[in-house]
């Protein structure tokens, strides 16, 4: 009995304390607490401290609300980022932002004042919406921490105890610093003459009542009324003689009946062919493209043909246009202004024949090809439509309109076209239509008096198109939907009419601008005035004067504001006077406040140089940040504020539809952190293709867990075997090695080089692939199987245990290290694991992420080892799967109570087999291994695999007794009488161990 206790002694099993059980949503809060109290940020910068710099500049989130899915990848996205820029052995310096101002949090203040924001100041509001932001900032730091991001959390500690008005650990839109650079920016556009003030159609919410920027309007399907509409015209007999002393008319069609009475104007294609039709007494005149479908829609049986012409020979143009000479009537007259007359005709290469009729009704106040076409005839942009969405009464000329909202005017302007006879067609239509992000109504496309700055004015498009064109894009077509987005935009509308957010320093003469629309202050000393102001004070300084208690009051009146905000000898640059001066009180676009941020931010320190080396953002952002950041960079500074870009797409549930709270399909960030750890919601991120959008669901979230059960139990198994290990006084050097372990550490290699270069093509799911591939099928369903035997029963000191243990020691440190940047709290849990292994406390000041990956392993070109090595694993598949039937069959438990017998006509399988020697049997996991056996079947036979590679495997029971040590079948159990249940193999082994343990 003595000697079965000692031959259980001296097995080697795992030892460790690294547990198998994770129990991360408890063990991840305690890392974030130590990783706060050793300042690990501070210690990875400063192992960086001189190298070269890698800037990923965050985009910042807005502060409203919980962190939501897909902030949760972004940021975790871009911690992926950071983390393996770092461990590349660039000093990668972290600085989240927020996005502070706008619609969406003053919208959430005023909905919790309701009635008692009737009379306050605008700096009251200002301050309520201020400590809105400033609670949710707090909110989603802390939940961004949760997922394991980190930045310089001690700064900002310090930072925020003191309440500091600018930041540097973090920055807010709402940082005094940050609010004045906005200032400069807004007065190098207006110095430089790219900013002009006028009436053109912008987006614009009359729920919100404010005009809304290209990224915050959404498209969704809506139904409206889509109508065929005949306006007659006259004088067209002078251009087509067959037209003469006929009644014409021209068919138009429009989705907006809402817009005719802004109607100024008709407009075809040039070079488009026209006929027209006999339709009863008149000729209706229609794009010949779209006869056939015109004549179906409205039921036309019997349409001769009376002319022919194209846009260009009917309408004319320069000289030749016929202008007033041909008016159309127009259904709704104005009582006064352009549209209380008659309309014209004009010509229009937007028009099209994708639906409609070929002419399309232009009302240049509702829609920028109709604003573009009437600003090329002389035609205003007139808009009877109020800010509320209703239509101004002394602007319709039918009582029946005035005050109806546009939206509900629809129907009653359907009904009114019926009953006149101008109506030809009505039917309902289902199609896109742009709608407000935050209040979700619809928006109306209308005329207002804006601020803009012009896209063509100092090249300022073209010189971003070229700086696109030097811009890395990730993916590639991002270069394509940005260029065409800059090349079709319109003049950027800046000017927002809210409160909260920060002022657009514009100042414009009274009596000036009546008459000329560039009666406004550009002079540069008044914007560095303001900027130096706002920079001491905070944007509140253009609202209010200092009080005298660190805040402001609102100024006593216009002069009292007038003084302070612009400097003296500053005049209006047209009649060169003060006495007319007056501040206009527009807020700038929040895309503009967030575009700045590359400029408030980069090339303060030598360690955050200007510009960037990457912006990660959603594909959404094309039309957003990236946009706006690149406009206000080309314009300063000549050329993009990025180097690289690289997109994201959404998330979407199981299903792959929007996640949203109405379908009840949500999955909360923090709750998947609090129920099963941070770390799976990471694995998941580092799992999918995030160029594409990416599902999520609980079952998704299950598979995650266990594939992060494997990568763990894969570490545990390696830390397990390092009990006891020395890595300088018993690391066996690679010649020396037995030639699994040799393979093995070329495998190790080639997994390095794959790893770090998907790190640095930011393609995080290669990481994650070849990562669990490594760790499920190289170590435990291959390399680590094989030499378990090894490790658990050859003496402690021999060369095939330290061997094993020194592969396995390099494989621990260099896989952490890898995938620290993905799984960054199991990472640390391992290191401080190899730091105890190494006679070093656990826990105490080293972090994995201060480390960098691992150095290339100086291994000899051996390729005939590699292809040696290929080839067996193939063979031992087909063996695996013999004893598997085998074992499914119930004919074996454990493999090895098998032998195996392997015949195969090829020569040089079998001499490869034959090569491995009396280890055959270990690297199959049997007691036994015969090769090109003469029976065909041979007695005992439990099962007979032939495999396609022509192999056919026998599984036999295993000869001899088992034994007690290490398990496996032999004849010799027992041989050595001091050691009964042992085979002569383990009695030698375990007096070699006995011994070691004597000295």
């Amino acid at each position: 009995m003595s000697k079965n206790v000692e031959l259980k002694s001296t097995v080697h099993l795992p030892k460790t304390e690294f547990p198998m059980k994770a129990d991360l949503p408890k063990r991840e809060p305690t890392t974030l607490d130590w990783w706060d109290r050793i300042g690990a940020y501070g210690r990875v910068r400063a192992a960086r401290s001189g190298r070269p710099p890698f800037v990923l500049h965050d985009g910042p989130p807005y502060a409203n609300g919980n962190i939501h899915l897909g902030q949760s990848l972004n940021k975790i996205l871009k911690d992926f980022v950071v983390k393996s820029r770092s461990m590349m052995g660039f000093d990668a310096p972290y600085v989240p932002g927020w996005d502070c101002h706008g619609l969406p949090i003053e919208h959430r203040v005023d909905k919790e004042l309701g009635a008692g924001k009737t009379g306050m100041s605008a700096l009251t509001v200002r301050a309520l919406c201020r400590a809105y932001a400033e609670k949710f900032i707090a909110i989603q730091k802390t939940e961004f921490r949760r997922l394991g991001v980190d930045w310089d959390r001690a700064t900002d500690a310090d930072e925020e105890a003191s309440k500091a008005p600018s930041r540097r650990a973090t920055y807010r839109t709402i940082d005094r610093t940050y609010e004045a650079e906005i200032i400069r920016q807004l007065g190098e556009f207006f110095a430089k003459g790219s900013v002009y003030y006028g009436e053109k159609p912008v987006h614009w919410c009359f729920s919100c009542k404010t005009a809304l920027a290209e990224a915050e309007v959404e498209h969704e399907d809506r139904t409206d009324a889509s109508i065929t509409v005949k306006m007659p015209v006259a004088g067209l007999g002078a251009r087509v003689p067959q037209l003469a002393g006929k009644k014409t008319a021209v068919l138009v069609w429009t989705t907006t009946p809402w817009t005719l009475p802004a109607n100024l104007a008709v407009a075809l294609h040039p070079d488009l062919p026209y006929v027209g039709v006999a339709v009863g007494d008149e000729v209706l005149i229609v794009a010949e493209g779209l006869l056939a479908a015109v004549a179906a829609r409205l039921g036309w049986a019997d349409t001769p043909i009376v002319a022919r012409f194209t846009g260009r020979e009917l309408v004319g143009e320069g000289e030749t246009w016929l202008g007033a000479k041909a008016p159309v009537t127009r259904p709704y007259l104005a009582p006064s202004g352009p549209a209380s007359g008659d309309g014209v005709l004009v010509l229009g290469t937007h028009v099209t024949l994708d639906a409609g009729t070929g002419a399309v009704h232009t009302a240049p106040g509702h829609g920028a090809d109709d604003f573009r076409i009437g600003q090329a005839y002389g035609l205003p942009p007139w808009n009877p439509v109020a800010d509320d969405g209703t239509y101004v009464p002394e602007k319709v000329g039918q009582d029946w309109l005035e005050g109806v909202h546009v939206l509900k005017a629809n129907a009653l302007i359907v009904e009114d076209l019926r009953t006149r006879g101008l109506l030809l067609h009505d039917e309902a239509y289902r199609h896109s239509y742009p709608h407000c992000w935050r209040c979700g109504n619809p928006v109306l496309f209308r005329a207002t008096p804006q601020w803009f700055i012009a896209m063509e004015a100092g090249g300022l498009r073209g010189s971003a198109l070229e700086a696109i064109h030097k811009t890395a894009w990730m993916p590639a077509f991002g270069e394509t939907r940005i260029a065409q987005m800059i090349e079709t935009r319109p003049d950027w509308c800046i000017s927002r009419q809210r409160t909260w957010g920060v002022p657009i320093p514009a100042v414009v003469c009274a009596g000036c601008l009546k008459t000329d629309p560039g009666a406004f202050l550009r002079e540069p000393r008044f914007f560095e005035h303001v900027a130096r102001l706002v920079g001491e004070e905070g944007s509140d300084a253009w609202f209010g004067a200092p009080d005298g208690k660190g805040g402001h009051r609102p100024y006593e009146d216009a002069g009292e504001r007038l003084d302070r905000l612009v400097p003296g000898g500053v005049v209006c640059p047209k009649c060169l006077g003060r006495e007319h001066l007056a501040i206009h009180d527009h807020i700038v676009d929040v895309w503009f406040e967030s575009g700045v941020s590359h400029s408030a931010v980069l090339g303060r320190l030598p360690s955050l140089p200007w510009p960037a080396d990457l912006y990660l953002e959603g594909h959404d952002q094309y039309r957003g940040w990236f946009h706006s950041s690149l406009l206000i960079a080309v314009h300063d500074r000549g050329r993009a504020p990025y180097k690289g870009v690289v997109t994201h797409g959404f998330t979407l549930d199981g299903e792959g539809r929007k996640m949203s709270k109405s379908l009840g399909n949500t999955i909360s960030p923090l709750e998947v952190a609090d129920r099963r750890g941070a770390e799976i919601l990471r694995l998941w991120v580092s799992m999918v293709d995030f160029l594409e959008d990416m599902r999520l669901s609980q079952e998704i979230l299950d598979r995650n867990a266990e594939a992060y059960r494997k990568i763990r139990n894969t570490f545990r198994y390696l830390l397990g075997n390092l009990d006891g290990f020395d890595t300088a006084a018993d690391g066996v050097p690679y010649d020396a090695l037995p030639e699994i372990d040799r393979w093995a550490l070329h495998q190790l290699e080639a997994l390095r080089s794959r790893v770090i270069a998907s790190y640095e093509g930011h393609q995080y799911h290669l990481v994650y692939h070849a990562l669990n591939s490594f760790c499920t099928v190289t170590l435990s369903s291959f390399y680590l199987d094989i030499i378990k035997d090894r490790l658990y029963t050859s003496p402690t000191k021999s060369v095939g245990r330290r061997g094993a243990q020194t592969v396995l020691h390099r494989i621990a440190t260099d896989l952490c290290r890898l995938m620290a940047p993905i799984l960054c709290f199991t990472a640390e849990e391992i290191w401080q694991e190899l730091e105890a292994l190494a006679g070093r406390p656990r826990w105490e000041t080293a972090t994995v992420h201060a480390e960098t990956f691992p150095g290339r392993l100086e291994l000899p070109d051996d390729g005939a080892l590699l292809a040696r090595w290929e080839r067996f694993a193939s063979i031992r598949e087909d063996v695996m799967k013999a004893l598997e039937t085998a074992r499914a069959a119930k004919k074996i438990g454990s493999s090895l109570e098998a032998k195996v017998a392997i015949w195969t006509e090829d020569a040089a399988v079998s001499e490869l087999l034959r090569s491995f020697g009396p280890d055959l049997r270990t690297f199959f996991l049997t007691s036994g291994v015969e090769l090109d056996p003469k029976d065909e079947t041979p007695a005992g036979l439990l099962v007979e695999h032939r495999a396609e590679s022509g192999l056919t495997v026998h599984v036999l029971p295993a000869d001899g007794t088992k034994c007690a040590r290490c398990w496996n079948f032999t004849t010799d159990v027992g041989a050595d009488p001091e050691f009964p249940g042992a085979c002569a193999r383990c009695a030698s082994a375990v007096r070699v161990i006995l011994a070691e343990a004597r000295h």
